[in-house]
C-alpha cells in the first residue's frame, strides 16, 4: 500500500516487464543465431563443387580462350593483310611516330595511313569490352555455366589450392585436346 501511495507500483510492474522482455529478445537472439549457424553449415555442404561444375568452368575458359585467340588473328590480319602497312612494317613505324607530329612528319605518314592505323587503334580499343561482353554472357548462360556455378567455383578455387590445380589440369587437358583435333584435320590424307 505504501508503494500505491508513492505511485511505484505501476513502476515496479513495468520494470519486471521490460526484463522479461529483455529476456525473451536474448533467447530469440541466441535462437537465432544457432539457426544461423545451421544455415551456413548446410550451405557449405550446397557450395561443394562437382567435377560437372569444375568442367563447365574450365569449358568457358577455354571457349573465352579460344574467342581471345580468334580477335587477336582478326587483328593481326587488319594489320599484315592491309596492303597501306606493307606487311606490318610500315605499321610498326606509324606506330612509333603516332601522337608526335614531329615524328609523324618525319616517318612521312599520310592521310590514308593515318585513317588506317585509326581504324587499327579503333579495334583495339573496341576489344577489352567485346571480350568482357562475351564473357559475361558464357557465365551468365545457365545452360552453358551460370553466375551460381561461377561464383561457387572461383570461390572454392580460391579457397582451395587442390581445385585450383585441378581446374588448371583440365583446361589444360581441354586445350592439348582441342590442338590434338586441329592437327587431325589439317594433315593431308593420302586417300587410303
Amino acid at each position: 500500500m505504501f508503494l500505491e501511495f508513492l505511485g511505484l507500483e505501476f513502476f515496479i510492474g513495468d520494470y519486471t516487464e521490460i526484463k522479461i522482455t529483455k529476456f525473451m529478445k536474448k533467447v530469440l537472439l541466441f535462437g537465432a543465431l544457432f539457426a544461423f549457424l545451421g544455415l551456413a553449415a548446410y550451405a557449405q555442404d550446397e557450395e561443394t563443387v562437382t567435377d560437372e561444375d569444375l568442367t563447365k568452368y574450365a569449358n568457358v575458359e577455354v571457349t573465352f580462350d579460344n574467342y581471345v585467340n580468334s580477335k587477336t588473328d582478326e587483328l593481326k590480319a587488319m594489320i599484315l593483310e592491309n596492303e597501306i602497312f606493307q606487311g606490318g612494317g610500315r605499321y610498326n613505324e606509324i606506330k612509333a611516330a603516332w601522337g608526335d607530329e614531329a615524328k609523324m612528319t618525319e616517318a612521312e605518314v599520310t592521310d590514308e595511313e593515318k585513317a588506317a592505323f585509326e581504324e587499327v587503334k579503333e579495334f583495339q580499343g573496341s576489344l577489352q569490352g567485346v571480350l568482357k561482353e562475351y564473357k559475361t554472357n558464357l557465365i551468365m548462360d545457365e545452360e552453358v555455366l551460370g553466375a551460381g556455378t561461377y561464383n561457387k567455383v572461383l570461390a572454392a578455387t580460391k579457397a582451395d589450392p587442390a581445385v585450383q590445380e585441378k581446374l588448371d589440369t583440365m583446361i589444360a587437358e581441354m586445350k592439348a585436346k582441342q590442338e590434338a583435333e586441329k592437327e587431325d584435320t589439317s594433315e593431308p590424307t593420302d586417300g587410303k
